[in-house]
């Protein structure tokens, strides 16, 4: 998993219900914009207010639709759900599967690495390690990560931590086989500066064709460049997750044409506010 993958929205319709159709069109959508794989049923596609069976098809239409690979969530709190949901991924024909990390109860460094050693000898796809502190509270110690790299099974790690100086410690405890991939759209010319494989970003659901220039120049040579292109996305990134959250990327992906559908409750409607700010960004593109 190199280059730009976002974690794809799922599309609801306005009752609630997973809009099949539209997540097939969703699917075209970001492919057509040149981003480099997929990620459905992580934090931003609402994956925790998904059931189950809601998060195995979701992952079935988006192999069945996706021409690129796919990197599917299916991590849970507890083991023996993620042991079944990443079976099912696997069934369903994903390339890999995305493990946030246990949260909940709190568990320490042991525990996190025997959870993770568990997934990674029963999966039957490769294991991505999931590190998102802003939405459980569990930030994945880099000596853990690094020692988890060193499992056959175990491929890369997405971490959402936005905090660079942690991607960097743990970027020198992994070799260049390892695919440590940045989560936060805010830095992510600063992570491939640091030696990001590529980016799992929220902004990429709205702004594809742009992260993926960040990503190229930077991979042709024009650091500068992409630090300069990655400065004009902050403001849009930060719309689209701290500020506005879900919501607020689903509004400013239907300002584009994109068919992102609606959040499920308790998410609620942006106002029209934030509206015509983030319709006014999604121009400034």
């Amino acid at each position: 998993m190199h280059g730009i993958g976002p974690p794809l929205v799922t599309p609801f319709t306005e009752t609630g219900d997973v809009d099949d159709d539209a997540l097939r069109e969703l699917v075209h959508w970001v492919e057509a914009r040149g981003v480099d794989f997929l990620v459905p049923c992580g934090s931003t596609s609402e994956a925790e207010l998904m059931t189950t069976e809601e998060r195995a098809r979701v992952v079935e239409i988006v192999v069945e639709e996706a021409s690129v690979p796919v990197l599917a969530g299916t991590g849970h709190p507890g083991l023996r759900e993620t042991l079944q949901q990443t079976a099912r991924a696997a069934e369903a024909g994903a390339d890999a599967a995305l493990v946030v990390t246990p949260f909940y109860f709190p568990h320490d460094d042991a525990a996190m690495e025997a959870y993770y050693e568990s997934v990674a000898d029963e999966s039957e796809i490769p294991v991505y390690l999931y590190s998102v502190p802003m939405f459980t509270d569990v930030a994945l110690d880099p000596d853990v990560a690094g020692r988890l790299a060193a499992h056959e099974n175990v491929h890369g790690m997405k971490d959402s931590s936005g905090d660079v100086e942690a991607f960097v410690r743990t970027h020198r405890r992994v070799d260049d086989e390892f695919d440590l991939l940045v989560g936060s759209g805010g830095v992510l010319a600063s992570a491939l500066d640091a030696g990001a494989a590529g980016g799992v970003l929220a902004l990429a659901n709205v702004a594809p064709e742009a992260t993926v220039e960040v990503y190229d120049r930077h991979r042709e040579g024009d650091r500068q460049g992409a630090r300069g292109l990655s400065a004009d996305l902050v403001e849009l990134n930060r719309a689209v997750t701290t500020r506005f959250g879900i919501p607020g990327l689903k509004a400013a992906m239907r300002a584009r044409g994109a068919p992102a559908g609606y959040a499920r409750s308790p998410h609620r409607p942006v106002d029209d506010a934030a509206l015509d700010e983030l319709e006014s960004l999604v121009a400034e593109l």
